[in-house]
């Protein structure tokens, strides 16, 4: 049973740029670079005939490449940090692709994506971190605005059942 989702892949020149803010940070398990996405729809772990539904509503999507822009690091979870990621900025053609993707899995029966969509790269996930340390580490990180072309998105494969990396593409849809 594959666990799928759909996303970005991060250019490689990028991706080590975002390798340099690996570090400092106790409590971090920072993610392998090769793994750096930006996920559009977590999809879950489904049988063989539904990810092959998948696959073929996701190819009728129709979209013009477009920017995506890195906006700087944040950290989600609050007074409880679990994640520092890079954001991304939720531009239209993004925010358009992740909803149409959205009514596609919902009309072949999945369930609705309980959280609202927020664009970013997830950089490292933590454990017993303060907000203090993340705070400090994030304060201690220049970041220059990025940009990239998304000239497709890809449907990605998960170990089962427990997620994580490594990340296997098993499609790709071309924009344009």
């Amino acid at each position: 049973m594959p666990r799928l989702f759909t996303g970005l892949e991060i250019p490689s020149e990028l991706a080590t740029e975002l390798a340099f803010m690996r570090g400092g940070l106790a409590g971090a398990r920072w993610i392998d670079v090769e793994n750096y996405h930006l996920t559009l729809r977590f999809i879950g772990d489904v049988d063989d005939a539904t990810a092959n539904d998948v696959h073929l509503a996701m190819s009728k999507v129709r979209r013009q490449p477009f920017t995506v822009t890195l906006e700087g690091l944040a950290s989600f979870g609050g007074d409880k940090p679990r994640a520092i990621v890079a954001k991304v900025q939720a531009e239209k053609p993004l925010v358009d692709l992740q909803a149409e993707q959205e009514r596609i899995v919902r009309r072949i029966g999945i369930a609705p994506e309980p959280r609202k969509f927020t664009p970013h790269i997830t950089l490292a996930h933590l454990r017993h971190v303060s907000p203090m340390a993340v705070a400090d580490y994030l304060g201690g990180r220049g970041f220059l605005t990025r940009r990239f072309q998304a000239e497709r998105f890809v449907l990605y494969s998960a170990r089962d059942s427990v997620g994580g990396g490594p990340y296997v593409i098993e499609a790709s849809y071309l924009f344009g």
